[in-house]
């Protein structure tokens, strides 16, 4: 049987996954959580999109790191995120629809910066947004080497002076327990949580629908009964089953 699936490399900004063949394909940026760019989940779950006929690109944002440490998020520059959005809409093999995915603190990536694109009108938003296990204000910064305790981070005390972001060269505004204002961003958002997630709370996700709901936004909410911050086999197959189907309704081509 031939290759089904073909890796690009987007020069600069790091490898692709996707179907055989010349394309363009719908494209999905994936943000990975704290367990780092060094982990291989971003790179697994691109293999998982690619399978399913998506040009993935797994963005590696932690800072240091390796195979056996996960590194940092810690005064994660947005503005170089915006960067590798508007690389992969210039690929070739990315077709006009871009989409992006994550998970857990990938999650907030990608919510926060959808947020602040919106504020700021810059041009080249995502088409569409898909985050599991998200949180619903800016977090702290993470260390791999001070793996914090359990909860919901919302209402956790944060150290202020460790920002996990900045925006437009400044961390200002994005203090721990800032709402992420998710609300800015019009295209289709799809969100998903477990219900016994023992890492980011659930109730996160709760709120976050409850505000898009206040502001007229109706986005499409998946809660997995029982499941913790990893879902079992089962619960992941039904969470890729709902995560290709959005993508595929809302980056036909």
């Amino acid at each position: 049987m031939g290759l089904k699936i073909v890796r690009r490399l987007i020069p600069d900004w790091g490898t692709t996954y996707g179907p055989p063949g010349d394309g363009p394909f719908p494209a999905v940026m994936i943000f990975h959580g704290s367990e780092g760019a060094w982990s291989g989940w971003s790179h697994r779950n691109a293999a998982l999109l690619a399978a399913h006929g998506f040009l993935a690109f797994p963005f590696g944002y932690s800072k240091g790191g390796n195979a056996w440490n996960a590194g940092s998020i810690e005064e994660i520059s947005l503005d170089r995120s915006v960067e590798a959005l508007a690389a992969l809409r210039a690929f070739p093999a990315a077709g006009d629809k871009v989409a992006l995915y994550g998970v857990s603190r990938g999650a907030e990536h990608a919510l926060l910066l959808a947020s602040l694109m919106a504020r700021d009108r810059l041009e080249g938003l995502p088409d569409a947004i898909a985050a599991h296990s998200p949180p619903d204000v800016v977090c702290g910064a993470f260390d791999a080497r001070r793996y914090r305790d359990t909860g919901d981070p919302g209402w956790q005390t944060w150290d202020p002076g460790q920002r996990a972001w900045s925006w437009r060269g400044s961390s200002d505004g994005l203090l721990p327990t800032t709402p992420i204002e998710i609300e800015r961003f019009g295209g289709p958002l799809f969100l998903s949580h477990g219900t016994e997630d023992r890492v980011w709370s659930v109730e996160m996700t709760r709120r976050l629908v409850a505000r898009l709901k206040q502001h007229g936004r109706s986005p499409e909410v998946h809660y997995y009964e029982g499941q913790d911050h990893i879902p079992g086999s089962a619960a992941e197959n039904e969470h890729h089953d709902h995560l290709i189907s959005f993508l595929d309704r809302h980056l036909a081509m």
